[in-house]
């Protein structure tokens, strides 16, 4: 096994399959962990600004109704075909990461492709002004972005031992909270129009990622270690038989379910506040709301994630985290008020804080072959991103269908409820 370097920064070892499929065993660093979540903070500034803010109120421009259902369903339309999009764009990604032989390492390459396509689709999107000019360049910055983070996930599984990736996937889950405030407060605060927006938000994205880009280690691929990729066997590994792996299938489903929950309970907030409690300043009860959150959010993905690692456990950690925001849900459905909504905001960043880290590591450990665990992660990923780009349409026709958001936060709990059911069913890990 021969040490690799180059002009990009140090790498890891070169191994053979038998190196690369073994569970690391050596703690990584603060100095990684910091570089990892400033990357992760970057990511997130960049994909949730646009979808909190930008972009929403760049299809409302174009549309120019007063109709906010019709706003909501234009934006989950482009969001659920971006959703799409995002269920061959993870696996795929994952999948030539595993057999990527480049000299600077398997995923790092990746990585600096998903930033630079993001970044550049972000800036293109800004000055858009037709539907389907907004709709492609969207569908292109969100493909970019499972690039990105399908790189970035599987370097946890790649270079983090067990009893440290709940406390190293909590730093994905706290700059994800930190972020929707960031970028909220920097675009109103400057007053930024719809170009220097996204602007800001690629510069941020490449200025934040680069320091893990350039400087984390990444191990190098010898060729002939792993078989070539075929369109047969791409869609052969899609398929994950629950028979076979009941723990992943478990896992997947639970993901799935639990984030449509969450989706369903926050994707329509700001509408709730307005059409729901009829608030008289809905954006800065909003902003009140989200900080809530984003304080037990942080709080319990750090927290939660390292004591899960302490004692060992995931699936009681992952059950809580679902039923947490179970309740939160169910509270916004039969208690309408905005101290009901607050009280609501804590059990739900307390228990998706909780779900974000632990989940991501329960994730790692129920994969069925480490030397595919780019593809297989990247599969796990698909529950992350999608049921957040289908809800918005999804409820928007549910409230829309009901005429009011009760059925929206019912459905919201109960979907999350199943979730907890499903991680019970997760046998293999504590």
């Amino acid at each position: 096994m021969s040490n690799v370097t180059n002009s990009n920064g140090p790498v890891l070892p070169a191994g053979d399959a038998t190196s690369l499929a073994a569970v690391p065993s050596q703690r990584v660093s603060g100095k990684w962990i910091a570089l990892f979540a400033l990357s992760w903070f970057g990511v997130w500034i960049a994909q949730l600004t646009p979808v909190q803010l930008l972009l929403p109120l760049q299809i409302e421009k174009f549309l120019n109704t007063e109709d906010w259902v019709a706003n909501v369903l234009g934006f989950g339309y482009i969001s659920g075909i971006a959703g799409a999009f995002a269920v061959i764009a993870y696996p795929l990604t994952g999948a030539l990461s595993d057999r990527t032989t480049s000299r600077f390492g398997r995923r790092r390459p990746w990585i600096a492709v998903g930033t630079a396509g993001f970044g550049i689709s972000l800036l293109v999107l800004g000055l858009q002004t037709t539907l389907p000019g907004i709709g492609a360049c969207w569908v292109a910055a969100s493909t970019f972005f499972c690039v990105l983070t399908a790189a970035l996930t599987a370097a946890i599984s790649d270079q983090v031992p067990v009893n440290q990736r709940g406390y190293v996937s909590g730093w994905i889950s706290a700059p994800q909270a930190i972020g929707i405030i960031a970028g909220l407060v920097l675009v109103t605060v400057l007053a930024l129009g719809t170009f220097s927006g996204y602007a800001l938000m690629a510069a941020l994205l490449v200025l934040l990622g680069l320091p893990f880009l350039l400087l984390v280690p990444d191990q190098v691929l010898p060729p002939g270690v792993m078989p070539p990729l075929t369109f047969r066997s791409l869609r052969e590994g899609m398929w994950i038989s629950p028979k076979a792996f009941p723990d992943f299938g478990w896992t997947l489903l639970s993901r799935i379910l639990v984030n449509l929950g969450n989706a369903f309970g926050t994707s329509l907030l700001l509408y709730f506040l307005m059409y729901g409690l009829h608030v008289v300043d809905a954006a800065d009860s909003l902003i009140i709301l989200t900080l809530v959150y984003m304080v037990f959010v942080v709080i319990a993905s750090l927290w939660l994630g390292r004591l899960s690692d302490k004692l060992g456990r995931r699936r009681v950690f992952v059950f809580a985290a679902s039923v947490l925001q179970a309740a939160a849900a169910l509270i916004l459905a039969f208690i309408p008020s905005f101290e009901a909504a607050i009280v609501a905001a804590a059990l739900l960043g307390l228990g998706y804080g909780c779900f974000l880290s632990v989940d991501q590591a329960l994730a790692t450990e129920v994969l069925p072959d480490q030397l595919t665990r780019g593809k297989d992660l990247g599969i796990m990923n698909i529950a992350l991103t999608v049921p957040q780009a289908f809800a918005p349409m999804l409820g928007a026709l549910l409230v829309s269908a009901t005429g009011g958001f009760t059925w929206l936060f019912l459905a919201s709990g109960l979907t999350a409820l199943a979730g907890a059911v499903a991680v019970g069913r997760v046998r293999g890990v504590r």
